[in-house]
């Protein structure tokens, strides 16, 4: 590192213990970033470096939301696949018709910072296949990761290690060991990391968690939690091996996964469809409201004491593995319950003694009414706030302040849709440790809390 790298580590160092002692901080204090970048109105000693590790549908779009922060400069961009338009017709075309990929991404970045100089043009986008090419440059700060599942691990524990920030999108891993292997990393190293549940950072669920958490609704009783079903359909039990196309890294895409054959719908936005990549529904849509629930619990980093299948069903056979119909309950130690299940109107209600309350999106309903109106009092319990996620991030990142969704978090609240899957395999009750991570009645269902990893990949 050259000397005005260390000069500035040092001074961020510097500038967020003065912080902590003239008490402006009472959270956790993180390492501050490396060497920033070049282009835009902000300073260079100000501005955060930044790359994106996958840079598909949501990809682009976390992508696209760094750019519009004034103080952070994308550098780099890394995918397996080159340029495609097989994500879905919902996405706004990009680079020569293609929707996604490396090419398109760095295209993005290029023409953004173009737009903001002089001299109309801008080079200095890089482009990689290999994420570890990103993390092993002193020159960047922060990485964004939106790949799929079962490639969030690897990448974080390597960026955590190399001491850049971290913004992982949710589900946070492929399994509760992998979880806590990133949890371990985080913590060791000492880096920023945001995990991508941004209801944390929506003030509509932030007043819907202060009105339970300062019993509006009485004692809390039960969270119900409704999920959307599968949006894609599946492949023909007997389908047949694809042709690789010559736009994707196969090879690269499979990673740490067992080796498959190549076929169209394995990969892309159906990899969720497919348990060696994810979790499903139950994951995926499942992480953003039971994360929800664990905030209005005050339960965000602990879980619950109990898991039931309610009769989730999986397909038999053919290329989409992960559950058809979700239904599973949990049980908290404090004596509530949360259900999870599959319904196309997706939303979720908490219960309590006095009352109840509903969210739909960003709309709130609730009984009685007037909850509507409250006003959380200066002496009541006041959550984190933040309304912007990737600026929260950014923000965290300087100021050494803990993220609206750290690692322990998001590592709980997707360990919950893990656990509610096993449940739902092995269609029986099961009794959590969520101190020792471990079941108290089940050495089966402890065996599936890890996967082997296809060589030469290892966390």
């Amino acid at each position: 590192m050259t000397g005005s790298k260390m000069s500035r580590r040092r001074f961020l160092r510097k500038s967020a213990a003065a912080g902590l002692a003239a008490g402006s901080m009472t959270l956790p204090l993180f390492v501050g970033p490396s060497a920033l970048g070049k282009a835009g109105s902000t300073a260079p000693a100000n501005r955060i470096t930044l790359a994106s590790i996958g840079v598909g549908g949501m990809g682009t779009n976390n992508m696209r939301a760094f750019l519009a922060q004034e103080d952070v400069q994308v550098v780099a961009v890394c995918d397996v696949v080159k340029a495609n338009d097989q994500y879905g017709h919902w996405y706004k075309k990009g680079w020569n018709g293609a929707w996604f990929g490396r090419e398109p991404a760095r295209k993005i970045v290029e023409d953004h910072y173009s737009q903001r100089n002089p001299a109309g043009q801008y080079k200095g986008c890089d482009a990689y296949i290999d994420f570890r090419e990103i993390i092993s440059r002193d020159d960047i700060d922060a990485v964004c990761i939106t790949t799929p599942d079962h490639w969030h691990a690897i990448p974080v524990i390597m960026a955590a290690k190399a001491g850049k920030g971290i913004y992982c999108e949710k589900p946070l891993s492929l399994t509760v060991a992998q979880g806590r292997a990133m949890v371990e990393a985080v913590e060791r190293y000492g880096t920023a990391f945001q995990t991508g549940t941004q209801r944390r950072s929506s003030s509509v669920f932030r007043f819907i968690c202060e009105l339970i958490r300062n019993g509006r609704i009485g004692k809390l009783k039960k969270v119900s939690v409704w999920i959307a079903p599968n949006n894609k359909q599946a492949p023909p039990r007997d389908w047949q091996p694809m042709p690789v196309p010559d736009w994707l890294d196969y090879d690269m895409w499979l990673g740490p996964a067992p080796w498959a054959p190549y076929h169209k719908n394995r990969c892309l936005y159906t990899f969720r469809f497919g348990l060696d990549y994810s979790g499903g529904q139950t994951t995926n849509l499942g992480a953003h409201y039971v994360d929800v629930a664990q905030w209005a619990n005050d339960t965000s980093e602990t879980g619950p004491v109990e898991f039931e299948d309610l009769g989730g069903e999986y397909p038999q056979d053919g290329l989409f593995t992960t559950a058809t119909k979700v239904n599973y309950r949990a049980r908290y130690a404090n004596g509530v319950e949360l259900t999870c299940q599959t319904d196309p109107n997706e939303h979720m209600r908490f219960e309590g003694t006095d009352g109840w309350i509903e969210a739909k999106g960003e709309k709130m309903t609730c009984s009685p009414a007037s909850l509507q109106k409250t006003v959380i009092g200066p002496n009541e319990t006041h959550l984190y706030e933040s309304n912007d996620h990737h600026r929260n991030f950014i923000d965290c990142i300087k100021t050494g302040r803990q993220t609206a969704a750290p690692v322990e978090m998001g590592h709980r609240s997707t360990s919950i849709c893990h656990l509610g899957n096993i449940a739902m395999t092995l269609k029986r009750k099961l009794h959590w440790d969520p101190l020792a991570e471990r079941f108290t009645d089940s050495d089966r269902a402890n065996r599936m809390l890890a996967r082997a990893m296809r060589s030469p990949w290892r966390l």
